[in-house]
């Protein structure tokens, strides 16, 4: 597991987009897929990379996202449980390894549905034709399956250029992939699009959206509720505040590090991306 981990960690942060030789190295025979009933006739997978979302019912399966490649085989096993180990769609909500990693599996015999950007930035690493989304959209796009309206829709400039949060209605509940690190500093990946400010415009979107009863499925950590999304938000947005403001009284980001932030956030940073790297991320992404 501590090798996947390590793994997971470096694509997260896009270090391995253009070469498969460390992915193929990670050791994954350790990793159980473990399904969690969200509500209804809807499922979250945890194995590892980004949380799955699975809807099951009298049109099959639609899954959201498909974590690493060598996993597809243990994925299969798992919605096979849930009524076939063939999905007739594949939504991915962005582009990251430990999302689309299984894809060019998936894909051979699911229909790939994901921003045109998701396409794009696949092509621009190789991928082969079968990885590849073949619906795309701009804003938004709804699939109608196993008895309501699933739409995904896209969050611009938030955790990079490519997202998406996929909307239940039927079922409330509301996958948010990576605009949701629940109970961790998030993730922004400033080099594909990513902004600390339209994280947060996109999170106060959703959080618009969604109802108090809404169930929440992040793209990492335990399934969630509007509460939590909220908490998430307010930690995401009160720790910025306090770092750009040190910025404008033109302290370094060496001196920010330095200085640390508020003891409550400590759990914040135990996960992928812990505090120095939080405050380094919030001082580039905003302007003096």
């Amino acid at each position: 597991m501590k090798a996947s981990k390590l793994i997971n960690s470096m694509l997260l942060a896009g270090s391995l987009i253009a070469s498969g030789q460390l992915l193929a190295q990670a050791d994954y025979s350790n990793v159980n897929i473990q399904t969690i009933p969200v509500r209804g006739n809807i499922s979250m997978l945890i194995g590892a990379g980004g949380n799955i979302g699975v809807s099951a019912g009298d049109d099959g399966i639609l899954i959201i996202d498909d974590q690493f490649a060598p996993l597809a085989d243990k994925i299969r096993a798992a919605i096979a449980d849930l009524g076939s180990d063939t999905p007739k769609f594949l939504l991915n909500t962005h582009f990251h390894g430990d999302h689309t990693g299984s894809n060019a599996d998936f894909g051979m015999n699911s229909i790939i549905v994901a921003h045109e950007n998701v396409r794009s930035r696949l092509i621009g690493e190789n991928s082969p034709a079968s990885a590849l989304p073949v619906v795309t959209f701009d804003d938004d796009v709804t699939v109608h399956f196993n008895g309501e309206d699933i739409t995904l829709i896209h969050m611009p400039a938030g955790h990079t250029d490519t997202d998406s949060v996929v909307m239940f209605s039927g079922s409330n509940v509301i996958h948010m992939g990576d605009h949701f690190f629940n109970g961790g500093f998030p993730f922004v990946d400033m080099a594909n699009g990513g902004t600390v400010q339209g994280y947060l415009n996109n999170l106060e979107k959703a959080l618009s959206w969604i109802g108090d009863d809404t169930a929440v499925v992040p793209g990492h950590g335990p399934l969630g509720t509007k509460q939590d999304l909220l908490d998430f938000y307010n930690v995401v947005k009160d720790t910025s505040t306090t770092i750009r403001v040190m910025k404008s009284q033109q302290m370094s980001k060496e001196e920010i590090v330095a200085e640390g932030l508020d003891a409550q956030y400590e759990s914040w940073g135990q996960g992928f991306i812990n505090e120095q790297r939080w405050i380094e991320t919030v001082f580039d992404s905003y302007p003096r």
